[in-house]
């Protein structure tokens, strides 16, 4: 498998950090759109399905793809913040980092959507899904995701909300990773991931940028259902994390929106970067 170094997962985690801490001075190469899952000039983007020519050894953006079964209101299913949260951590990984970017044809980053049980997943060193709280997996895609991250792999969940939500994910996970063997434990503020370049002393809880805006800043999308934002981990039995998910928040909206409102962009940046930064930092 072409699966990444702890190293280039650190130089990941780095990028996270400087990717939403840059000025809107780049946004002539950042990604504005009508909302996750649409496009430049706000429509919707088809999957840009991974093949071997799109993998040299550079950084790709994996956006893993699965089907869902019902809707999550304010989700999208595989495509939330799609590609617009791809496009813009891309980005920012190749202005302000050495890490070597794949870029396409266009001069834009070659993102990819990665289907669970395509042999192309193993050439991804991160994998990063959302809205997974509606997530359905066949049994074909079990296997090679346990596969996958049982061989080094890496998954970050994010964006999906309340008790239903979580649920969901958390029968789906724990078909691939069975919890009596691999249980979720919370992400303690002690851990090294949350110091390993700041120090996190939590999660911020970020709404989507449509949730902010109707209803005057708040940013709990369940209400009483999603109080304060669950970060929590599985590892394998080395202690790696092999999953990251941040429950309750929408930490990919900070990078999809950074070149579509200022206020927002302040006022999320500064705390949602280093909380996302924690999810990249894997021993």
């Amino acid at each position: 498998m072409s699966l990444a170094t702890p190293r280039r997962l650190h130089i990941a985690l780095v990028a996270a950090v400087i990717a939403i801490t840059a000025t809107l001075a780049y946004a002539q190469r950042i990604w504005v759109g009508g909302g996750g899952g649409f496009g430049f000039g706000g429509r919707r983007e088809p999957p840009k399905w991974a093949k071997r020519a799109n993998f040299d050894g550079s950084f790709n953006y994996c956006r893993g793809f699965y089907s869902s079964d019902r809707r999550e209101d304010g989700g999208m299913g595989w495509w939330t913040d799609y590609p617009g949260a791809d496009n813009n951590f891309s980005v920012r990984l190749a202005e302000l980092t050495f890490v070597r970017v794949r870029l396409d044809s266009t001069g834009q980053p070659d993102n990819v959507v990665v289907q669970l049980s395509d042999a192309m997943l193993a050439h991804c060193p991160i994998l990063f899904m959302e809205d997974v709280g509606t997530m359905r997996l066949s049994d074909d895609e079990v296997l090679h995701l346990r596969n996958y991250l049982l061989k080094g792999g890496f998954l970050y969940v994010d964006d999906f909300w309340g008790t239903q939500a979580w649920d969901q994910w958390v029968y789906e996970i724990g078909r691939v990773l069975p919890p009596n063997k691999y249980p979720i434990v919370d992400i303690q503020p002690d851990h090294q991931i949350m110091h390993a370049l700041y120090d996190v002393k939590s999660i911020e809880q970020v709404s989507s940028i449509q949730f902010w805006y109707r209803n005057g800043g708040s940013v709990s999308e369940r209400g009483p259902d999603s109080p304060q934002v669950d970060f929590r981990g599985i590892q394998d039995e080395h202690g790696r994390l092999m999953v990251v998910m941040t429950h309750n928040t929408d930490i990919a909206d900070t990078w999809e929106r950074e070149g579509e409102n200022r206020e927002y962009f302040e006022r999320f940046s500064p705390t949602a970067t280093p909380s996302a930064s924690t999810s990249f930092s894997t021993p």
